[in-house]
This record gives structure tokens, C-alpha cells and sequence, in this order.
């Protein structure tokens, strides 16, 4: 078989991340494809490992603006498909071409678009109106593609509320971890051994979103230096300029000098790992996820997390976590709280969320997902010659 891969909407972030890990532990033969193409922009092919079984097919279309892109896909791809004698067309982005004369396999991985409360936190902007409409075409899409994947249980369930009905299979196979971001549990220290000159270092990871909190991590740590509790908090990642505007405000309301709270902004992903490995306590505050491949980090790195208990998280953390409402500030604070003062807690959180992580691997993803997509391909060529007879 001759598989497709159409990256026309895949430019960065988790979605790169995906893809070239797939691809990276990736041997198709096993899964009886003797060639893979990816079409996609430049940026996009340069961050794809090279492989004998591989064609990367840079079309220029794809470097150039959404609308382009889109025309690209809807006109152009299913030629493509047919002049490569391609038995299948997998499309990670989540969306595929009106006509396409193989199966297709697709992908979902933004989960905003399915989760209307959300949706709402942008209020009548152009944000909110790109993910309705994301839903509307998304559904379309994962309605009609011969299989499904969900990153998780959770994903599944809050995108079929909408969809209703697949007509293809579908699978669930979560991202892996990178291998840089495990490291075993510290030795964990009591409370008393904690100070003002050598405070608990609290961490949280995450773009600045209007679903991701960050204002009420700062009030909750607000909360806990005034209980005198000698914590200091570290925000890192890119933002959302509204959202940033908010956590900014708050960080002037309880800490002007900077003393306690820092927003680094965003770290190169080659230098996050040093981030995780030097704190003491992971918070992560998201209302809104699909696969929390942040939480997934943290606990590789062996840290105790203070979580929210929002979407698919606990389905990821299980009991290696505290959980809180992520806004409600005095909820945080209480689970940071009872975190710090609870060594054996700590030590169990720690260590469990290492171990859960173990499972995690873009080996398993990679196998799991060309599996499927062997899976797909057998059963419709099955069916097609089914047809004729």
C-alpha cells in the first residue's frame, strides 16, 4: 500500500510534535506500506526525519496564508492521491478534501471547537467564530473519514456530543513523552525545610489562555505567601494577548516588585526540560484540553502535581495528583497547600505520576497509529472487492 499524509494545516506546536515522532519510529513495511508521502510547507517537511520510505513533497502553495492552503487541499490533493496511486490518505489536521476517491483517516486534536463553555470565554470575537466553524467543518469531516483517532477517552466523548455518529471506525491512542523530560522523583523535603531564602518552587507550563487560568494560579500563590508559606512561581509559555493582559494585572495587583511571581514567556522547547527538573511542584490550571502533553512532561519529570479537574485530566493523572476547581483561587491554594505540607503525599504523587508516565512513548503512538491505518486500508480494499464481486 502507498499511504498519504496531508499537512496543508499543520504548521507547528503539538501537531508538528506528532507527526515527525510518528514518523521518526516509524518502519511502515511492517505495517505492509512500501511508501509514505507527506505534502506539506517547507518549515513544515524540514522538522521530518528522512527515511528511505519516505517522500517529502514540498508544495509551495502550503508556505503561503489559510485560504491558499485550503484551495490546495480541496483541489489539488485528491489529483495528488490519484497520481501516486495512494490506497489512503490520513490527515492529522483534522480536515480532508471534499471529494476524495481513497479511504481517509483524520485526526482530532483541538478539542475548543467541541467544548461550547469555552468557546464562550472569547465572547463574540473572530476567535470564537473560527472555532464554531471549525466545529461545523471538523464534524463534517470526522463523520464521513473511514477512521477516527481520539487522543483520549475524554476527547472521544466530548466531540461525539456534537458529532453524533461516526460512519468509519475509530481508535484512541494518546502522544507520547519525549525522553528528555523523564527524570526519577527527588528526594522530597519536609515543609520546615523550606524557607524564605530557599523557597518552594511552584511551576506552570502553558501558553497564557483565557482557559488556562493563570491569573488565579497567581492569586492562589498570593494566598499562600500570606498563610506563610514560602513558595515562588514560575509561568512559562507564549500568550494570547487579551489573557496576557489579565495575568499581568494580576501579577501588578499582588506582586509589583516581581518578587514572587515571574512569566518568563516562551521557552525553546530544547530548554524546557531544565524548567520541570528544578521544581518542586507542578500546577497545571487548564479548563480546556485534548491531550494534556504538558502534564504529560511534568510527569515524567517526577514532579507533585496540583491539577485541575477539568476535561481529561484525571483520565491522565489518575491518583498521582491533587485536583481543584482551576478557577477558584482558595481551591488551588488549598491543593498546592495540602501538597507542601504533606511529605508523604508528595512522595506518592511524585512517584506515581513518574511510573504513569512510563506508558506514554511515541514508540506505542507511532505503532498504534500505523497499525490503524493498516487496518483502514485492508478493510476498505475488502470492501471495495466485496463490490465488484
Amino acid at each position: 500500500m502507498i499511504l498519504g499524509i496531508d499537512l496543508s494545516n499543520i504548521r507547528g506546536g503539538g501537531g508538528i510534535t506528532h507527526i515527525s515522532e510518528i514518523l521518526a519510529h516509524a518502519n511502515p513495511v511492517d505495517f505492509a506500506f512500501k511508501r509514505v508521502i507527506v505534502w506539506g510547507g517547507g518549515r513544515t517537511l524540514s522538522m521530518l526525519c528522512n527515511r528511505s520510505w519516505l517522500e517529502k513533497a514540498h508544495v509551495p502553495i502550503l508556505d503561503r496564508s489559510l485560504p491558499w492552503r485550503i484551495w490546495w487541499q480541496q483541489a489539488v490533493l485528491p489529483k495528488m492521491l490519484e497520481r501516486n496511486r495512494c490506497n489512503l490518505l490520513f490527515s492529522p489536521g483534522g480536515t480532508l478534501p471534499r471529494y476524495v476517491s481513497v479511504p481517509s483517516v483524520t485526526m482530532s486534536q483541538n478539542l475548543l471547537p467541541f467544548e461550547i463553555a469555552e468557546m464562550r470565554r472569547f465572547g463574540f470575537s473572530l476567535v470564537f467564530f473560527r472555532y464554531l466553524l471549525l466545529r461545523v467543518s471538523q464534524s463534517l469531516n470526522f463523520r464521513k473519514s473511514n477512521g477516527m483517532v481520539f487522543l483520549t477517552q475524554y476527547a472521544h466523548s466530548a466531540v461525539m456530543r456534537h458529532v453524533k455518529s461516526l460512519s468509519g471506525q475509530f481508535t484512541i491512542i494518546p502522544h507520547g513523552i519525549d525522553k528528555k523530560f523523564f527524570l526519577a522523583p527527588k528526594r522530597q523535603k519536609t515543609a520546615r525545610a523550606f524557607s524564605a531564602e530557599k523557597p518552594i518552587k511552584l511551576l506552570y507550563v502553558s501558553i497564557v489562555n483565557l482557559y488556562k487560568h493563570q491569573w488565579h494560579v497567581v492569586e492562589a500563590t498570593a494566598e499562600l505567601r500570606k498563610k506563610g508559606i514560602p513558595v515562588v512561581l514560575n509561568l512559562i509559555g507564549p500568550a494570547y494577548l487579551t489573557a496576557l493582559r489579565r495575568l499581568k494585572k494580576a501579577m501588578e495587583i499582588v506582586d509589583p516588585n516581581h518578587d514572587v511571581i515571574r512569566y518568563k514567556g516562551e521557552v525553546p522547547y530544547s530548554e524546557l526540560s531544565k524548567f520541570y527538573h528544578q521544581a518542586d511542584v507542578f500546577v497545571f490550571a487548564s479548563s480546556c484540553e485534548n491531550m494534556p502533553n504538558i502534564l504529560l512532561e511534568a510527569m515524567a519529570g517526577g514532579l507533585p502535581i496540583a491539577c485541575s479537574n477539568r476535561g481529561p485530566m484525571p483520565e491522565i493523572l489518575g491518583d498521582a495528583g491533587v485536583y481543584f476547581d482551576p478557577e477558584q483561587p482558595e481551591d488551588i491554594a488549598a491543593a498546592i497547600q495540602s501538597l507542601i505540607e504533606d511529605v508523604s503525599l508528595r512522595k506518592h504523587c511524585a512517584w506515581s505520576a513518574y511510573e504513569r508516565a512510563q506508558q506514554y512513548s511515541w514508540g506505542r503512538c507511532s505503532r498504534e497509529t500505523f497499525s490503524f491505518l493498516a487496518e483502514i486500508g485492508a478493510s476498505q480494499h475488502k470492501s471495495h472487492i466485496q463490490k465488484l464481486n
